[in-house]
């Protein structure tokens, strides 16, 4: 092994590149630990020259509230009228015929003809001082109602899963746009050097629709995308040493590897390059970092039972809990995703009885947990915790093809949902926005995604209509030309 690499390492660059040193050396990237951290690596474009992910890149326009950003999006989007959004209106109206104003001129995703009202499901009460409604499906969150803030009259452009998950990301329901988390990265860096400054968890089974778009980078240099970490087995796969090779020998073939790099580099000038040899040397140090940060079996076991997980086990509680390890560790941003909330009424998972009452019982508990946790640790009030999904669901009971579902479902609805945030300079306690007696329409204080975007970006110090990165002759921000902070929820 010593001797090819010394002969690659001394032939023509142009004769060996750095796919051919890989290849004939046996080595392929996951081999080396670098699946997640390379996905996404490709042609430069237009991209400046990358620097290491830990390093800020733009001092804040004003001190940020929120150090750190813990993302929770529920994919398939979860109703609201279950589980923040009482409408006892609707209730009344269950069963009747759709009144026609929500029908004319309007577009779904499924329903067709005139579907029935479906009244609500879960019982709702208020808690806490401020007096915030929350169903029965969410009794572990009703004891934190006073730290977070919710948006009521959320709305958004699109109704179709992956278009709605990539505009809400990445600001734009086409793909090429760098996610939330990457911008955060990109402005502020991460203060660990041994961690990548975005980690991405993932549980229900899948990625989300819109798939890996939404944590990439996008035309940010690939540095900054997103790195999924596994919550089973290997963090990252093949991050342990393979038999035979012993960390000195690793180190030793990334150094050659980087070499090839950068005499490549010297030729081409490609900056992407760059951001390469920075993720091999990035993948070496995870190789003892991430191991240590995602193991939780030295937490205490009213840790483990306050969130309800096992060690291994892979669930969403399990990923709420290492994204509190990891903000402790001062990882940028966290990204937890959880398939499977749609409720459409086609199977009895797939409903807004049965099916979201069993995804909020694996839910509820760990994230009720992780609020607390990081208020008990004294880190909710410089991280921002945000929870949500691409768009709400329809007052009707669906009718797919003129049919109604065999199960209670709604349809996807884009003109109002609900989204929440707690911690990072939001104020406590608090609900901001109202949608009409039978939740249809947000008829006070609206707030697009771009607003949500706009404002998340504000707490974490940048304005962001100042807050760009030049690409094909122009700068782009991540709320495009719109959005606008929402003041109101600010502490």
């Amino acid at each position: 092994m010593n001797k090819l690499l010394n002969e690659l390492l001394h032939a023509d660059v142009q004769r060996h590149t750095r796919r051919h040193f890989l290849q004939s050396a046996g080595f392929g990237l996951g081999m080396l630990g670098l699946g997640s951290l390379l996905d996404a690596c490709g042609p430069s474009g237009e991209k400046t020259t990358a620097t290491r992910s830990d390093a800020p890149l733009h001092v804040p326009h004003f001190a940020p509230k929120a150090k750190r950003v813990i993302y929770i999006h529920m994919a398939g989007a979860p109703s609201q009228l279950e589980l923040f959004d009482y409408k006892p209106e609707l209730e009344k109206y269950h069963g009747k015929d759709c009144p026609a104003a929500f029908l004319e001129g309007k577009q779904f995703a499924f329903i067709q003809g005139v579907p029935k009202m479906l009244g609500p499901q879960g019982k709702f009460g208020q808690y806490g001082q401020s007096g915030a409604w929350l169903s029965d499906y969410l009794p572990y969150l009703q004891t934190m109602a006073d730290e977070i803030t919710f948006l009521k009259a959320m709305h958004t452009d699109q109704f179709n899963h992956a278009p709605a998950q990539l505009l809400l990301h990445t600001g734009s329901a086409r793909l090429g746009r760098p996610s939330l988390g990457a911008w955060a990265v990109y402005g502020l860096g991460s203060d660990n050097q041994n961690l990548p400054g975005f980690i991405v968890l993932a549980s229900g089974g899948r990625q989300p629709d819109a798939g890996k778009s939404v944590y990439g980078s996008g035309f940010l240099p690939s540095v900054y995308q997103g790195v999924q970490c596994r919550t089973g087995g290997d963090p990252v796969l093949y991050v342990t040493d393979p038999h035979g090779m012993n960390r000195n020998m690793r180190k030793k073939t990334i150094e050659a590897i980087n070499e090839i790099n950068r005499q490549t580099y010297e030729d081409a000038q490609d900056p992407e390059i760059l951001t390469r040899i920075s993720q091999y040397e990035m993948a070496f140090r995870m190789q003892m970092s991430v191991p240590d940060v995602m193991d939780v079996s030295k937490e205490p076991p009213f840790i483990l039972d306050m969130y309800g997980v096992k060690p291994g086990d892979g669930s969403f509680a399990m990923n709420c809990l290492l994204a509190r390890k990891l903000i402790e560790k001062d990882v940028r941003f966290v990204q937890l995703f959880d398939w499977g909330w749609d409720g459409h009424g086609t199977s009895a998972a797939d409903n807004v009885e049965g099916g979201l009452r069993q995804k909020c019982r694996l839910s509820d508990k760990p994230i009720a947990a992780l609020l607390q946790d990081l208020k008990m640790r004294g880190l909710l009030e410089e991280t921002l915790v945000v929870w949500g999904a691409e768009f709400g669901r329809t007052p009707m009971q669906e009718n797919r093809n003129g049919l109604v579902m065999p199960y209670m479902g709604r349809d996807h609805h884009l003109e109002a949902f609900t989204m929440w945030m707690a911690g990072g300079g939001t104020r406590q306690g608090y609900t901001h926005g109202q949608t009409d007696e039978l939740g249809y329409y947000g008829v006070n204080d609206r707030v697009h995604v771009h607003d949500l975007q706009a404002t998340i970006l504000h707490l974490m110090g940048f304005d962001h209509e100042k807050f760009t990165y030049p690409f094909q002759g122009r700068n782009f921000r991540l709320t495009d030309t719109a959005g606008k902070v929402v003041k109101e929820i600010l502490a």
